[in-house]
């Protein structure tokens, strides 16, 4: 018999709330393209329940800093998603650009 594949739960981090947010609005307000900003958090969304079925198969993302929890990658658009997975929680942590320096940012 088959083992039950793992269920995992997702969490949220503020700080990603408020990268989220922040993107958002920049793309809504100063860039003034409201449906390209819906579309990146439609890609987002999906992108990440996507990854929910098997966070851990994916490459770990090589941080200088010494860490308790690997960070892993999503990419989504221009952008980078960075979560850690705690027992059976995926907590997503951090969207960021793609382009700018993420050892400093994580």
């Amino acid at each position: 018999m088959m083992p039950k594949p793992k269920k995992y739960l997702l969490r949220y981090m503020p700080l990603f709330e408020e990268d989220v947010a922040s993107v958002k609005n920049y793309i809504s307000e100063k860039l003034q393209n409201p449906s390209a900003a819906l579309a990146l958090i439609s890609a987002l969304e999906k992108a990440i329940l996507q990854r929910l079925s098997a966070p851990l198969a994916f490459e770990a993302y090589p941080s200088i800093r010494q860490r308790k929890h690997n960070y892993y990658r999503i990419y989504v658009k221009n952008y980078t998603v960075f979560y850690v997975v705690i027992d059976n929680v995926m907590e997503i942590r951090r969207f960021l650009y793609s382009s700018r320096d993420m050892d400093k940012l994580l």
